[in-house]
């Protein structure tokens, strides 16, 4: 992919956006607690030091075209302006059409129904002017929340890994997941 320009997608209730060298408190909060990182591939973080080199790498890959990761930003209410998450496009195959799709999501957000209301919208924009055909996610196998929001986003279970990551001393095995494009037209345009 060639580098991406900053731009925002704008949900019901977020703005999509580049992430900033100023979001890294709010980053270290959403990945420093044990709950929210339970089931992503790797440990919560110990330092702020993480977090500032977490969005170092989420800039090379905007420079380089290799990662698109988007702050969640709340847009109304008493927390308006607040970023509560991230959603990631990574993983590019330029040749085939595809990348991967990852997200996580601040704790006390849990349960709104924001991360479907962001990869909605960043569904959209991989079909749209990404110009991808296939989307790919990769979770863990007690992720009961995660695998019923990737199916209200008409993802496919496309397959078990077994011991595919080390989380910390922990070996975990791999649900995969897929969406073409095809599917995704068909669901949000159906035929009359």
């Amino acid at each position: 992919m060639s580098n991406f320009l900053p731009f925002q997608l704008q949900t019901n209730r977020l703005t999509l956006r580049f992430v900033q060298n100023d979001d890294a408190k709010a980053m270290f909060d959403v990945h420093s607690d044990p709950q929210a990182m339970r089931y992503f591939s790797s440990t919560e973080w110990q330092h702020l030091d993480q977090a500032v080199e977490h969005i170092q790498k989420t800039l090379a890959g905007y420079a380089d075209g290799s990662a698109l990761r988007l702050a969640m930003v709340l847009r109304d209410g008493q927390n308006a302006g607040a970023v509560i998450g991230s959603v990631t496009l990574y993983a590019f195959d330029q040749r085939n059409h595809r990348c991967e799709m990852g997200y996580i999501l601040g704790r006390p957000y849990w349960g709104q129904r924001y991360t479907q209301e962001a990869l909605r919208a960043l569904i959209a924009h991989a079909f749209g002017p990404l110009e991808l055909r296939r989307l790919e996610a990769d979770i863990h196998p007690d992720n009961i929340a995660s695998e019923r929001l990737l199916q209200s986003l008409h993802f496919q279970r496309e397959g078990h890994l077994r011991e595919r990551w080390f989380v910390g001393d922990e070996v975990s095995d791999s649900i995969i997941y897929g969406l073409l494009r095809r599917d995704w037209e068909a669901a949000i345009h159906p035929a009359q």
